[in-house]
């Protein structure tokens, strides 16, 4: 369904009919079908739709970035300012690439090279398409990391990408596709796995740079939050197609095509019920400290400590949820890696009534099985080399628990609880879409029939739709299994919906903690309100406010 552009320039990128078509052993999947869209000077542009609806595959496709030759376009056509793209040799999209269209990957820690610090990695496009000399480029890398907001630039431009946060490392993909001052930048979920205010700085960063700098943007993302935030048109991708597209108002207040309705309503809605705290605790972590020393001269002298996690008490109770929210580089990571002992802490960790942060790796053991984790990341936490059925009895395997038919029945069993079909247990991680790997991460941890896990931002990196399905399994699963939940989200939408409690860490400490209720409704902190106004889609809030 389509609605007329009523933009009278001429568009800077035309795709037109475009089909992209991929050869794999089990057969021909038609990923891409027919689509066309029009991006116009200095606009700003969403492509949006869930998970594997061919969003991804169309922007890479306009940068001859597909796996080429199992990749293929059956027809279709990409003018970039007249001329064609699609089939173009070599040189001619060497030209385009990184020079006149920039591109912001989803993650920055898998594109950014870890070999290599940051000034080589934004100095080395400027060389290339520029031909600047070393120092002009350095230059040119301090001038771009100040565009983009990054304090302290000078010391970041010798840093590696692994000491910068997410939101650091996203900024610095960002400077590098500016580089060269691009016509067309394409972001491809440029914000799912940052803070609130992160994203908030990210998407007025890019509403600036667009607007000084008379850039067009090409959005790549299945937050609709994030879309109404910043562009004037939106394509809606459904399986392929582009089902819906028109300007942005319109098509949030009068969607046309069911998939865009069903899009818009699949927001984290709701809260858990009302549980009392009668119920047994399981684990305690008081006055809880985790600092790393800051090491400098020849004899690497401690002269400082990063307070990672910083005098912190808390308790998980049986069938109860933990929200433990903040920005990156808060510590919400660190103080969980110190609850399941992975890290060395200071300060008492107690499970079921007995300290554990004083045992030894071999007595530890013995616990590991009721104390299990779901990263952010499933697609890195599952190893490529194992089927579903290797992953899942991983556990078991490790602890001794049944012999071989026991355990293959136990992974039928943990497949039907997360919603998955047992006959794809054969099956590798990379044939399944990002919810399905998350549901397979989260039948690892459940076969073990843990007593607490630790979910770490397990929901950030999938389509909202999906997000509310992980929910509603979440809660399934903690009802049937009487689970302690501790959950790090930047979300504060999916918080809600799931935890009955909350701890708000900012640079290592808890500066507010009560009930999700109490929490939400009557914030007492600043920065408390500051992340909340921000998720909620409430009014701009001051960034000095928010800042570290």
């Amino acid at each position: 369904m389509t609605r007329e552009n009523t933009r009278s320039s001429a568009p800077l990128l035309t795709i037109d009919q475009l089909s992209v078509r991929f050869s794999m052993p089990s057969g021909v999947i038609d990923a891409v079908r027919d689509v066309s869209l029009q991006v116009s000077r200095g606009e700003s542009v969403a492509l949006v739709g869930e998970s594997g609806s061919g969003k991804s595959v169309t922007a890479l496709s306009v940068l001859g970035l597909l796996p080429y030759p199992r990749a293929s376009h059956p027809r279709g056509s990409i003018r970039f300012r007249g001329d064609e793209l699609l089939g173009a040799d070599a040189q001619t999209l060497h030209r385009v690439r990184g020079d006149r269209i920039g591109m912001i990957f989803q993650e920055p820690m898998l594109s950014l090279n870890p070999l290599h610090r940051v000034e080589k990695q934004i100095c080395e496009t400027l060389i290339l398409h520029k031909g600047m000399s070393n120092d002009l480029a350095r230059q040119r890398a301090l001038e771009l990391l100040e565009l983009v907001r990054i304090r302290d630039p000078k010391r970041q431009l010798k840093a590696w990408p692994h000491q910068l946060s997410g939101g650091q490392r996203q900024r610095v993909m960002i400077a590098m596709a500016l580089a060269n001052e691009p016509d067309l930048l394409i972001a491809d979920e440029p914000t799912t796995a940052v803070d609130v205010t992160t994203q908030a700085q990210i998407l007025a960063l890019l509403s600036d740079l667009r607007r000084n700098l008379g850039m067009a943007v090409l959005l790549i993302t299945h937050d609709l939050g994030v879309v109404k935030k910043v562009c004037e048109r939106v394509y809606v991708m459904q399986s392929g197609c582009i089902v819906e597209h028109g300007a942005c108002r319109e098509i949030f207040e009068q969607p046309a095509h069911a998939y865009t309705r069903e899009l818009i309503s699949a927001e984290p809605q709701g809260k858990p019920p009302h549980r009392s705290k009668a119920g047994e605790t399981v684990m305690q972590a008081k006055q809880l400290r985790v600092w790393f020393p800051v090491r400098r001269g020849v004899l690497r002298r401690t002269v400082d400590h990063v307070r990672a996690v910083d005098d912190i008490s808390l308790s998980l109770y049986r069938g109860r949820t933990l929200g433990v929210v903040g920005e990156s580089g808060s510590g919400k990571t660190t103080l969980a890696l110190a609850l399941l002992r992975l890290i060395h802490s200071r300060g008492e960790v107690i499970f079921k009534n007995q300290r554990i942060d004083n045992l030894a790796s071999r007595d530890l053991k013995a616990l590991r099985r009721e104390l299990q984790v779901v990263f952010q990341d499933p697609y890195g936490s599952l190893s490529p080399r194992l089927t579903v059925n290797q992953i899942i009895a991983e556990g078991l395997v490790a602890h001794d628990i049944g012999d071989e038919n026991s355990r293959e029945a136990q992974v039928i069993h943990a497949l039907h609880e997360v919603g998955l079909d047992p006959d794809t247990q054969h099956r590798y991680p990379h044939e399944f879409s990002g919810g399905q790997r998350q549901r397979i991460a989260l039948a690892r941890a459940i076969i073990m029939k843990p007593a607490v896990v630790m979910l770490d931002e397990p929901t950030s990196a999938l389509d909202r739709a999906v997000q509310a399905q992980m929910i509603d399994l979440l809660a399934r699963l903690q009802a049937d299994h009487g689970l302690a939940y501790l959950f790090i989200s930047h979300d504060l939408k999916v918080v809600r919906a799931l935890a009955d409690d909350i701890i708000v860490m900012r640079a290592g400490k808890v500066v507010e903690q009560g009930s999700a209720d109490g929490v939400f409704h009557r914030p007492v902190d600043d920065y408390t309100r500051a992340l909340i106004a921000a998720a909620m889609d409430l009014e701009v809030w001051n960034e000095t406010a928010v800042a570290q």
